[in-house]
């Protein structure tokens, strides 16, 4: 079951493979494909696979915008 969008905001800054396929709602398998093939972002931590939060949030489309040019506000 797709993880909801207030326990998608709660996730530490890097997330398990697991937690990262549950909030996309697809299987291991496929996340993992989409890791090999450079379609996912991934951060290798020795043996394990962890993803970023903010790529998780920005694949799912929830993403904070931030200013980062404070001359256009």
């Amino acid at each position: 079951m797709p993880l909801s969008s207030d326990e998608v905001g709660r996730l530490p800054a890097a997330v398990t493979m697991k937690q990262a396929s549950d909030a996309l709602g697809i299987s291991l398998d496929v996340l993992y494909h989409l890791a090999r093939t450079g379609e996912f972002p991934v951060v290798r931590l020795g043996r394990r696979l962890v993803v970023p939060k903010t790529a998780l949030l920005q694949l799912l489309g929830m993403a904070e915008e931030t200013t980062s040019n404070p001359e256009s506000a």
